[in-house]
């Protein structure tokens, strides 16, 4: 892991979400919800092109893959390629929620090696640098508490909290949270045990929540216990389980 690229993810992210607030800020109220559209339409453009300049000036021989930005197959014979999301969650940015993220990462000869992800509500990045480790023991002043999408919750979730509950011998709650980049965090800051989702997501979701989240010592896999890959055509992941090691390894058992 080169600290230079780390620091520059770190930068970028942070640079990115304070825009992110600022615009949103010069908005005023969201309540119309054409005015909501707009600004969403407005902000995914406008990380997108400082993200993407900024790469482009501090790393011109590395290749970019971003939700916001035409993919280009020239990706797929480079050693260094940048994964990004602008904005994570943007339907939550237009809401005027918190739960949205930045997410800049690194993928050089088919692994992660940077990443920061950006809370921007909080004025908040975690690096892979600099993430403390997360302790790989069942919370004991709460239930255990698992975090899904506010819009795609997993099938059969309530199934899985029931076993997974008899598993562990643990009373499990299920908890609704905003982008993946949000939830992650949940996961990584010691609110939450695991991330669960089930389909639909692509590289730019996953790839800096997930580069943070390995850093702090979190499992991150498919459902089926298998590793992301990343720098695919599509770049499409699907589904993905983040979680505290002894948490995630009961959700696998269960989901078998």
């Amino acid at each position: 892991m080169s600290a230079d690229d780390v620091a520059l993810a770190r930068e970028i992210a942070a640079q990115a979400g304070r825009l992110l607030v600022s615009l949103r800020s010069s908005y005023g109220s969201l309540d119309d919800p054409e005015v909501s559209r707009r600004l969403r339409t407005e902000a995914d453009a406008a990380a997108h092109d400082h993200i993407a300049a900024r790469l482009a000036a501090a790393r011109p021989g590395d290749a970019l893959l971003s939700e916001e930005g035409a993919d280009d197959d020239v990706r797929l014979s480079r050693a260094r390629v940048w994964i990004v999301d602008p904005l994570d969650g943007t339907w939550e940015y237009g809401q005027g929620r918190d739960d949205f993220a930045v997410h800049v990462a690194l993928w050089e000869s088919g692994a992660l090696v940077a990443g920061a992800l950006g809370l921007p509500s909080r004025d908040l990045v975690l690096d892979t640098a600099s993430v403390p480790r997360v302790a790989d023991a069942l919370p004991t002043a709460r239930p255990v508490r698992i975090v899904v999408s506010r819009s795609r919750t997993p099938v059969g979730i309530q199934d899985v909290v029931t076993r997974l509950a008899v598993a562990l011998g643990r009373d499990v709650e299920v908890d609704t949270v905003g982008s993946a980049g949000a939830k992650t965090a949940e996961v990584i800051e010691g609110r939450a045990d695991a991330y669960l989702h089930d389909a639909g997501l692509s590289e730019w979701d996953v790839a800096a929540p997930a580069a943070v989240a390995a850093a702090a010592g979190l499992t991150v896999c498919r459902l089926d216990g298998s590793p992301v890959q990343y720098n695919r055509r599509p770049p499409l992941v699907g589904d993905l389980l983040v979680g505290v090691p002894v948490v995630a390894s009961a959700l696998l058992d269960v989901l078998s």
